[in-house]
């Protein structure tokens, strides 16, 4: 099965015809080219100290990005095809793909600055934004890889030149991505930093949600959603002591996470792999019938996982998917089970009591099972773990956790198919997320018109666009987030700087 969200997966540059307008690429950003000249010789770190009330000044300006900044006659005058007039409403026929409701939204309410400086660490311009690459799939589905911006004014002025459908988030390079073809080596040019990134799609679990199954989803299903984040973000915190780990929601029926913190984003493919395979647990395709096979005494960490899942298999699974309500349904159950003689006496219960509901039949194992002569109870006890574990643990897209020069979608960008928001999850509220609930474009667009109409600008302080919207409590969540990953990469700066001199 193909899935949707797998499109990240690294492309070749040349694997698709481009339009005039990406074909001159090169060409019209000549003015990044040139300022990239001054970045490359720039140092990752900044020299000179900033402090801390600095880095909360920055993160609570973006006043340039404002919309409620821009006359309209100073972008007619300026003659600038890449920033005209945003429309002053949104019909209710417009669509997430109209070129005009996604130039309002790019030039409204994207939050360029966080982004910037989420990815570079520091309010001042380093080679960790200026040599990352961005991949941008353009309308008629042409895919520009290698692009990168010594700024996210440049970046913010590219999208709106080109209109994207999406864009996409690589890897730190050890050279600008734009010179690799003027390089002498091949090898001089390599990946050298990325967030460790993690994908759970919904379309992994088509062989035992009930409710909805390709693209579609409900808030019964997302609950799988719900139960891989936990194990995930738990293992990642407790097992390898990482921090800054940001959940975000695919647009449509999935989420990624982004694992922030230096050491994640410095670990080569090595280290990546071996994190993956240590939360893979479920493995095979649909039709591979069991995909648990776990070592006793369980891992500590399968362990803790089993003890989180064990009540959303009660609710999420039992009660509300009823796997095995069907007679071919509960014969999957059975496969499961190890002893032939119970499987026999749960077959013809179950076959005389049509419809009977799985909670009903979880049950019955056990009860069948005190009256089943030589039966061996640490095996159906393992058994029933391995259950457990097969329809509540985390199904993992591990190819995209491996590897340092993979493409994820960057968060904030609107999914083509649903026009909602990839938005960061709050994982303090994870219970209460609905990605039914999260709000689309043409949504956005219209609360800034009906905020402007009802409340208008408030005297003396200028408001950003997407305070005035239902995007307000996720851009302020993805500030807090750049905020407290900056604060600690000055801080291990500092303690860097403090152990050079010692050494010295």
């Amino acid at each position: 099965m193909v899935k949707e969200e797998n499109t990240e997966q690294p492309r070749t540059e040349g694997s698709v015809s481009l339009v005039d307008d990406a074909i001159k690429q090169d060409i019209t950003m000549a003015d990044v080219e040139a300022m990239d000249e001054n970045v490359s010789n720039m140092k990752t770190e900044i020299k000179g100290e900033v402090k801390l009330e600095d880095l909360f000044a920055d993160m609570d300006s973006d006043e340039e990005f404002s919309s409620s900044n821009i006359k309209s006659q100073d972008l007619k005058s300026s003659g600038s095809q890449e920033e005209p007039s945003s429309p002053i409403h949104i019909g209710p026929l417009s669509r997430a793909s109209d070129p005009e409701v996604m130039r309002s939204f790019y030039q409204r309410l994207f939050p360029w600055r966080y982004l910037f400086q989420w990815l570079n660490h520091s309010p001042t311009p380093t080679t960790d934004f200026g040599h990352r690459e961005f991949a941008f799939t353009l309308q008629n589905d042409a895919y520009l890889r290698y692009q990168s911006f010594p700024t996210s004014d440049l970046l913010r002025k590219d999208v709106l030149r080109l209109m994207p459908s999406r864009f996409e988030i690589g890897p730190v390079y050890s050279t600008n991505p734009r010179d690799r073809k003027t390089l002498r080596k091949s090898s001089a040019f390599k990946p050298i930093a990325k967030e460790l990134c993690f994908d759970i799609d919904l379309t992994d679990y088509d062989d035992i949600r009930t409710c909805c199954d390709k693209a579609n989803i409900c808030i019964k299903c997302w609950q799988f959603i719900t139960m891989a984040i936990k194990v995930v973000d738990v293992a990642l915190r407790d097992d390898f002591g990482f921090k800054h780990i940001m959940w975000v929601y695919s647009g449509r029926r999935g989420a990624h996470a982004w694992v922030c913190d230096k050491k994640a984003r410095l670990m080569d493919d090595q280290k990546r792999r071996a994190i993956a395979g240590y939360l893979e647990v479920i493995k095979g395709g649909a039709q591979s019938g069991k995909k648990v096979t776990v070592k006793r005494p369980l891992h500590p960490h399968v362990a803790r996982s089993l003890e989180t899942l064990k009540s959303h298999f009660q609710t999420d699974i039992l009660q509300d998917q009823d796997p095995w309500e069907t007679d071919e349904k509960f014969d999957l159950l059975l496969q499961l089970l190890p002893d032939k003689t119970l499987n026999d006496a749960l077959r013809k219960k179950w076959s005389s009591a049509p419809g009977r509901a799985s909670a009903l039949k979880w049950a019955d194992i056990d009860a069948l099972a005190k009256t089943t002569k030589g039966l061996n109870p640490t095996a159906l006890l393992e058994a029933k773990q391995d259950i457990v574990l097969e329809y509540t643990y985390p199904r993992l897209d591990i190819e995209v956790s491996k590897h340092l020069n993979h493409l994820l979608k960057s968060p904030f960008v609107v999914h083509p198919g649903t026009g909602r928001v990839c938005v960061p999850i709050n994982t303090k509220a994870l219970e209460e997320f609905d990605p039914i609930g999260v709000p689309t474009v043409t949504e956005l667009l219209k609360e800034i018109d009906e905020w402007a109409a009802e409340d208008g600008e408030s005297e003396g302080k200028s408001i950003q666009d997407w305070e005035k919207t239902s995007l307000k409590p996720y851009v302020e969540h993805f500030r807090s987030f750049v905020l407290s990953l900056m604060k600690d990469e000055r801080d291990f700066k500092v303690k860097s700087e403090e152990t050079d001199v010692m050494d010295f």
